[in-house]
Formats: structure tokens, sequence, C-alpha cells
């Protein structure tokens, strides 16, 4: 299957939307849009929404990741929203969800 990423805001907050496999053959594609979102974004909180994903590897967690490092160079922040079940036992297997804020949905949070 391949992936699919679409760029949208989702309350307010500039948000990447991954559909398909997060593999190693697909990774370079999200990576791409990943640093995208991020550069259209700085001194922001960046999201990731992972509920269209079916299959992530390491690669995709490596990317994953290097979003996030490049969302806090930039004085900004990254999160994923992900309500997949499999999916959030392997971020907390791996320990991607002490790293990185993961959501079941994103909300403004007024202050």
């Amino acid at each position: 299957m391949d992936v699919t990423c679409r760029t949208t805001t989702v309350a307010g907050i500039p948000t990447l939307q991954v559909a398909g496999e997060l593999d190693l053959a697909s990774v370079a594609q999200v990576r791409d849009a990943a640093v995208r979102l991020v550069a259209g974004a700085l001194q922001q909180t960046v999201a990731i929404d992972l509920d269209g994903v079916t299959v992530i590897d390491d690669s995709g967690l490596g990317v994953l990741l290097s979003a996030a490092a490049r969302a806090r160079e930039g004085g900004g922040d990254l999160v994923l929203v992900c309500t997949t079940e499999r999916l959030l036992r392997w971020f907390e297997l791996s320990g991607l969800s002490r790293a990185i804020e993961v959501r079941p949905r994103l909300v403004v949070i007024d202050s």
C-alpha cells in the first residue's frame, strides 16, 4: 500500500495527515512532507495525524523523532494524533511516546 500525505489545519494547528504504510519504502515522502510542515510553522506547535496509518516501522519512528527535533529547534513543538491501539502500544514499547506527546485528537486549549 502506498502512503499519502495531506497538509491541513485542525483546531488552528498546522497538521500533516498521513495514511497508509509508514515504512522504509515511504519514509522519504513522509520526511519531505514533515520538513515542509515544520518549516512553514516556525515557533508553532504542529501535528502529525497518524490515524490513517496501517503500518509503521523503525524508519517511520525515526522520521517522527526527526520532525519533532526540527520543530523544537525552530522554537515550536510537534504532537502526534493517534487512536489506533496497535500503534499506541508500539509507541509505548519503542519509547516514542516519552519523546513526543501523543494525543487522541487536537483541541485548542485556552489559557
